[in-house]
């Protein structure tokens, strides 16, 4: 197994963060984080906003770990050059 980390997402030409995803685990990931907080939304959010932000904010902080994680080169502030 290599010791390097997973290449799921391309790094933001300009900015701090993630930009698209390289590789069908980073689609994936997307997809299933979208797939969840559109549930969430339909099923609980209009009725009871308080649970609906206590299972958003945990969806979004494993997705933003895991995205992070799996940046090529990390997250890092970015001004275009190439690198």
């Amino acid at each position: 197994m290599s010791d390097e980390s997973p290449e799921w997402f391309a790094p933001k030409r300009y900015g701090y963060g993630a930009g698209m995803p390289i590789s069908w685990q980073g689609w994936a990931l997307t997809a299933a984080y979208l797939i969840g907080v559109l549930l969430v939304a339909v099923f609980i959010g209009k009725s009871r906003p308080i649970v609906f932000f206590a299972l958003l904010i945990p969806m979004t902080v494993a997705f933003a770990t895991i995205a992070a994680k799996t940046t090529r080169r990390g997250w890092r502030w970015r001004w275009g050059a190439d690198d």
